[in-house]
Order: structure tokens, then C-alpha cells, then sequence
């Protein structure tokens, strides 16, 4: 008989086993609250819904980087937002998680990742047969490593006979839901040019930042020779079921050569995208107003939602660096472990999430789950699940973030108060109550 296949490299992903448990205890009719992925349960825009129906017979493979629709929408996409792209430097893939894979085993070699970093990128590597190389963050400037240490562990890493060669960024940043500033995107891109290093810079939620005069700069800007930019609809539109990503590829001879690995790679995995979904994608990427309009209120409601939320992180004294994107917050609650540790025998970032789901029912994740060492008192809060148990709850929160307060509907009003009370009853503070309703 043969024996037992080798262990996985990789355990299952965090935020996919934090949510499949939390299903399973509310079929169990046990009352829970998810905050641990960032999946945005909002509905599906129905100028989409209509085209993704009328595409339905559209059966055939296709080209494997994806339709010349798609491909030329997304190229317009993206010259809008200052990186224009010859559409045949451009690869669709079923969703930007497989895309960011199939690029780490084109690239090659091992792969340096910011601490905190999502979930996958150093998993990945590792399926991918590389080493992560984990770099820290500035405070405050989540998803992008500081350059200066990233030089110093690439060079460490090269005297130890290891082979970095490209570097994965996330503007904006999940966990944290900050925005690294532009000096430090410039300082990152330069380093990549002196290191060799390819940037892979994933901009999932570039549609996401709450001021939308003020962008998340991109490493493609500073150093367009050797920075790969990938992004989806997952979470501006909402459509994490349709799997939809795609890639920028750089106009240089690294980029065309790369190019060429990558489609060979995503020959071999995925054929093509869903010929259906690329032509909902492509109406969608080429941003009609529609599609404008709710991306707005989308980021509305994040940040109405957001803010009230860490307004009640803060409020018990966690830290927690302001918010300027996504549906994220990464608070931290240093000033409490010696109160943690005596009233709830809380020592570490996974207990705390242990004690958030088991005692209260809240679905969070500790920062191990981002690759932070050390026993950090740190957990990551999603706030996207708040909208409401059905489209037309849903919709109501989409129209009340321009029109009224969200925070006035009581499927999100009763979401953050359980969120103060938790935290009140942990902290033992007083319970920071909403204003009265009108």
C-alpha cells in the first residue's frame, strides 16, 4: 500500500477557514458576526448582472491572456490612471489571486514580502518553491517593505546564497487599510532598480481610497521597467464569485520576456478566463457611469462604516493608524496586555482572535496570520460583511451612504454596536454609544 502524500507546504488560507468555521456555527444557529475576510458583501451592479447573463453562451477557450476586448478596456483603465499599456502587454487570469501565483513562478526565485502582508503572497511563494523574505513596513505605510531594510535582507539574503529577485507590494494595504506615501513608493522602486528586483505591485483596491484626489501612487510610475501591476473586480464592484484579475505587463525587455513565462504558465493552469465573465469585465473596466457611480458609493460606505468602527477601537485604548482605504483596520492592543493577560489570560494577537470568536462570536484574525512574529497583540477587523443579509439591505446601505447615514440602518447600527460592546467588555470601559437616531 502505498503511504500518506507528502504535508502540504501551506495550511489553508486564514481568511477562507475563518469564514467556512464562522458558517458553520451560524448553520449551527449560533449568533456571529464576521470580521475576518474581506469578501464585499454588497450586490452585483445589475448593468453587469444583464451582461454576464447575455453572454452566457460564449463557451469557446479563447486566447489565453484573455479577450481583445478586455484586454484593450483594462489598457484604458489604466491610462486613465496615468500607466497607459499596449493591450498586448495585458493578461487576464480567473482572478488576481491566480494571476499574482502564475507571476511569482514566471518571475522566479525567491520573493521579498512587507510585514504585515496578505495572507497568500508568502504562502504562494512557498508553493511556488521559493523562499519569503519578510521585510517590515514603515508605520503607518502598510504593503510596502521600508527600503532601507530591504536592502539590507536582500543583500543578506544574497551572501546566504539565496535568489531574490522580485519584491510584492500592496497599494493600498491589506491588513492595514493604509496608503503608503509617494516618497516611499519612490524609495521602494529606486531600490528595486539597484537590487534587479521585479516589483509586483498588486492595486486590488486602488478604487478604494477614501480621497479620491489623492491616489495611491503606484511603483509602475518610478520604475515602469520592471513593475508588474495587477488589480480585479473583486473588491470595487464586489464580484469575488466571478474571478476576474489582470496584469500589466512592463514595456521593456524584462516585461515582454516575462510576458511570454507567464502566458506559457497560465497555459498550462487555467486555458483561458471565463469567456463570459470577460465580457461583463470589459464593459465594467471601461468605467461607464454606472459603474462609476457605484465604486463611489461603495468607498462611501466603507469609510463611513470603517471610521465608526475604529472610532470604537480607539475609544478603549487600542492604537490603531488612521484608515485611508478598503474595509480594513489593524488595531493594536499593546496598551492593554497587561489588563488582557490578568482579566482574560490574553498574551498574544491569536489568543485575543481566539477569545474574540470563541467568547463573543466575532470572526477575526491575529497578526501571525500576516506574517508578524513575536507574540504582537495586534488583529485584523473587516468591516465589509456589516451591508446587510440581503440585496435589498444591501442596496439600502449602498444609497444611504450618499443620501443619509449608513449607521442609521439597524442591521449596520446593530454590527457596530456589538463591536463597542465586545471591545467595552474587554477593555471594561464604558459601552461609546451611537448618537440617537433622529
Amino acid at each position: 500500500m502505498p503511504g500518506p502524500p507528502p504535508a502540504s507546504p501551506v495550511s489553508m488560507s486564514a481568511t477562507l477557514a475563518a469564514d467556512e468555521a464562522l458558517a458553520r456555527r451560524r448553520a449551527a444557529g449560533e449568533r456571529v458576526l464576521s470580521m475576518a475576510s474581506g469578501e464585499i458583501g454588497l450586490p452585483v451592479l445589475p448593468a453587469l448582472r444583464d451582461r454576464l447573463a447575455a453572454a452566457a453562451g460564449e463557451n469557446a477557450y479563447g486566447s489565453v491572456a484573455g479577450s481583445p476586448a478586455l484586454r484593450t478596456a483594462v489598457a484604458g483603465y489604466w491610462e486613465r490612471r496615468g500607466l497607459a499599456v499596449d493591450p498586448g502587454l495585458v493578461v487576464a487570469g480567473p482572478g488576481s489571486k491566480s494571476l499574482l501565483f502564475a507571476l511569482l513562478l514566471a518571475i522566479g526565485g525567491d520573493v521579498v514580502v512587507p510585514v504585515p502582508s496578505w495572507v497568500s503572497y508568502a504562502a504562494q511563494a512557498r508553493l511556488a518553491g521559493a523562499r519569503p523574505l519578510p521585510v517590515p513596513i514603515l508605520p503607518g505605510q502598510g504593503g510596502v517593505p521600508d527600503p532601507a531594510r530591504l536592502r539590507e535582507a536582500v543583500a543578506d539574503a544574497r551572501a546566504a546564497g539565496q535568489n531574490p529577485r522580485a519584491v510584492v507590494v500592496t497599494v493600498p494595504d491589506n491588513p492595514t487599510g493604509t496608503v503608503a506615501s509617494a516618497s516611499t513608493v519612490r524609495e521602494l522602486a529606486a531600490a528595486a532598480r539597484e537590487l534587479d528586483l521585479v516589483v509586483v505591485s498588486d492595486e486590488i483596491y486602488g478604487d478604494l481610497v477614501y480621497d479620491s484626489s489623492e491616489p495611491a501612487v503606484s511603483p509602475a510610475l518610478h520604475a515602469p521597467e520592471r513593475t508588474v501591476v495587477t488589480t480585479g473586480l473583486t473588491k470595487n464592484l464586489a464580484l469575488g464569485g466571478w474571478r476576474t484579475g489582470v496584469a500589466r505587463l512592463p514595456d521593456s525587455e524584462l516585461g515582454r520576456a516575462l510576458h511570454t513565462r507567464l502566458v506559457a504558465v497560465a497555459s498550462q493552469i487555467w486555458s483561458s478566463p471565463p469567456a463570459p465573465v470577460q465580457t461583463a469585465a470589459a464593459y465594467a473596466f471601461g468605467e461607464p457611469p454606472e459603474v462609476v457611480a457605484r465604486i463611489a458609493a461603495s468607498r462611501r460606505l466603507h469609510e463611513k462604516v470603517v471610521r465608526a468602527v475604529a472610532a470604537r477601537f480607539t475609544a478603549v485604548g487600542a492604537e490603531l493608524s488612521p484608515v485611508a482605504a478598503t474595509c480594513y483596520l489593524y488595531p493594536d492592543f499593546e496598551p492593554l496586555r497587561d489588563h488582557l493577560a490578568a482579566a482574560h489570560g490574553v498574551q498574544d494577537g491569536d489568543g485575543l482572535a481566539a477569545l474574540f470568536s470563541e467568547r463573543y462570536g466575532i470572526g477575526v484574525l491575529p497578526a501571525t496570520a500576516f506574517g508578524e512574529p513575536g507574540r504582537p497583540l495586534r488583529i485584523r477587523a473587516a468591516t465589509s460583511h456589516f451591508y446587510g443579509a440581503t440585496d435589498e439591505q444591501r442596496t439600502a446601505a449602498l444609497e444611504s451612504a450618499e443620501a443619509a447615514d449608513p449607521l442609521a440602518l439597524p442591521w449596520i447600527r446593530g454590527s457596530v454596536d456589538r463591536v463597542g460592546e465586545v471591545l467595552a467588555d474587554l477593555a471594561a470601559a464604558p459601552v461609546a454609544a451611537l448618537a440617537p437616531r433622529a
